[in-house]
């Protein structure tokens, strides 16, 4: 299982990191720079750290790496088994950090593999009309966990159980 931080990366309270500690299967794809992502570079890393996986390939991502994962299925031959999707930010959003630009433009297709997205009705990154379209376009499951923000550290979900119980849909 890989654990796919957003922009500035996921801090020790992030239900993505508290995961991380929890179970000890789960990888971090690390990038050499959180704070300043380049698209092309989270792709090869991504398709680097799959690659030396004999296992299955299940996804975890938060906000910026929905993106990735759109940008990176489109390239990659490998078998994913399903990915979780979790707040895609909406690149026409004026808070959209200026230094992801590299993943504004992001495929709207179907993903070749199972995944589930899930969204907040006040994301202040991406909205819901937004949300369901990359759900839509990307063929996922959508689900809507009502007012939590960002769905991260700050919205006070800790372990997020709920958001576990979807990942193990796609995972057994």
């Amino acid at each position: 299982m890989f654990i796919l931080p957003g922009n500035g990366g996921s801090g020790p309270n992030h239900w993505q990191s508290l995961w991380e500690l929890k179970h000890k299967n789960f990888i971090r794809v690390q990038q050499r720079d959180w704070d300043y992502p380049v698209c092309s570079e989270w792709i090869e890393n991504l398709e680097n750290v799959v690659a030396q996986v004999d296992g299955e390939i299940v996804l975890v991502a938060h906000s910026l790496s929905c993106l990735l994962v759109s940008q990176w299925a489109a390239q990659t031959h490998r078998k994913v088994k399903g990915a979780l999707l979790v707040a895609p930010p909406n690149p026409a959003e004026a808070v959209y950090p200026k230094a992801a630009t590299s993943f504004s433009a992001f495929p709207l297709k179907l993903l070749n593999f199972p995944s589930i997205l899930v969204a907040s009705s006040n994301d202040i990154y991406g909205d819901l009309d937004f949300a369901k379209s990359c759900a839509i376009a990307w063929g996922s499951d959508f689900i809507n966990i009502g007012e939590v923000g960002h769905i991260n550290a700050d919205s006070g979900i800790g372990l997020w159980s709920t958001g576990f119980d979807l990942y193990q849909k796609l995972a057994l």
